[in-house]
């Protein structure tokens, strides 16, 4: 019962209460991101969402505050993240309040409080069959891979906690306890960036570095992702 209805009831009502109560400091970020990115303040990505009717995940578009600025070098090209991450984009990140505006997805019905993190289109290609049961249920804004070690644990381990917080159960109780979990991690700012790297690396690169995909299967999947986004 909890997970087929009052989960979307109290995602919606948190979420608008939420938006509400921080309105104020929503309008501040937005002002002081357009100031630090030098124009739009948001940053909108596809990413995989729940699967539809036809088995297959709905693409939405997540938002959140830009946290990297679009410098680009001589030859035009986007410079590495950690030139363009200045210490605006480096504390938003550090506490998560990037993510304050993705309570517009929730709204949306795009998003959940909790339920696995949407990963890139590029990343979901890779999964097999079986990592792909983390889209059976909406995606969240936190879950449990957030809370036991976010980007400090492989992501073999990411997707066995997606498919543990569906496996075991949704229930109020889990879904609270998450929630607390996370406000703590937040506070501490702890797990926020993978050790020796400055944002978390893609799956399919992962697996390329680990030796668990060949050159070509990677060329072919990064291509189909290409197609599932129309670029």
């Amino acid at each position: 019962m909890y997970a087929k209805f009052w989960k979307r009831f109290l995602d919606v009502t948190l979420s608008f209460l939420a938006m509400l109560v921080l309105s104020p400091l929503l309008l501040l970020l937005t002002l002081a991101g357009a100031i630090a990115m030098r124009g739009n303040p948001f940053f909108f990505q596809p990413r995989p969402g729940k699967k539809g009717k036809d088995g297959k995940e709905k693409i939405f578009y997540l938002v959140k505050l830009r946290s990297m600025s679009n410098k680009r070098d001589e030859n035009g090209e986007l410079l590495p993240d950690d030139q363009r991450l200045g210490r605006y984009g480096a504390f938003l990140r550090s506490t998560s309040l990037d993510e304050l505006v993705s309570l517009v997805n929730i709204l949306a019905g795009d998003l959940s409080i909790v339920g696995p993190r949407p990963q890139l289109v590029r990343d979901m290609v890779f999964m097999t069959e079986e990592q792909r049961r983390r889209h059976d249920v909406r995606p969240g804004l936190t879950g449990l891979a957030q809370v036991n070690g976010r980007n400090n644990i492989t992501w073999e381990q990411k997707f066995a906690y997606d498919l543990q917080y569906i496996d075991r159960g949704i229930t109020f109780w889990g879904d609270l306890k998450i929630i607390l979990q996370t406000v703590g991690k937040v506070l501490k700012r702890s797990d926020t960036v993978r050790e020796g790297t400055v944002s978390d690396m893609d799956f399919g690169d992962w697996l390329r570095m680990e030796g668990k995909v060949t050159e070509g299967e990677y060329a072919e999947k990064q291509a189909q992702a290409r197609e599932l986004l129309g670029v």
